[in-house]
């Protein structure tokens, strides 16, 4: 398990995806809880839920594939990380192939993702890159 949170659930859904498992399991944490929804709500995993069955409590991430057993979530990258911080304005926001992909980023009101920061005009810290 790594230090960072972000970085430990893009490397066990990445795993995930490799291994075609259809469910995997992670650490509990309020991040990984608001990454989870926005991947939920953009169509990129079927679901999660809290599994309190054994002594820690786990998140179990349902992960979606499409056709021939090919996955949803193409790519996702971990853009800031403990040892560089990745910090934007609401105007410098990065387009993640022209817009095909998407940016989640941590800013004043939560993890959200790059469109919805530019609605509000406001920038923080890039979580994420996915496509």
């Amino acid at each position: 398990m790594f230090n960072h949170p972000v970085s430990d659930l893009v490397a066990i859904i990445r795993n995930g995806y490799l291994a075609k498992r259809q469910t995997v399991a992670s650490p509990v944490s309020k991040l990984r809880e608001n990454i989870l929804k926005i991947l939920k709500e953009e169509g990129y995993i079927l679901s999660y839920s809290k599994n309190n069955s054994s002594e820690r409590v786990k998140f179990d991430i349902h992960l979606k594939y499409a056709g021939h057993n090919a996955p949803v979530l193409n790519e996702i990258e971990v853009v800031s990380k403990p040892g560089k911080r990745i910090y934007c304005n609401a105007d410098k926001i990065p387009l993640v192939k022209n817009g095909l992909g998407m940016v989640l980023l941590s800013t004043s009101v939560g993890v959200i993702p790059d469109y919805e920061a530019r609605a509000k005009n406001l920038g923080g810290e890039i979580l994420l890159k996915i496509f």
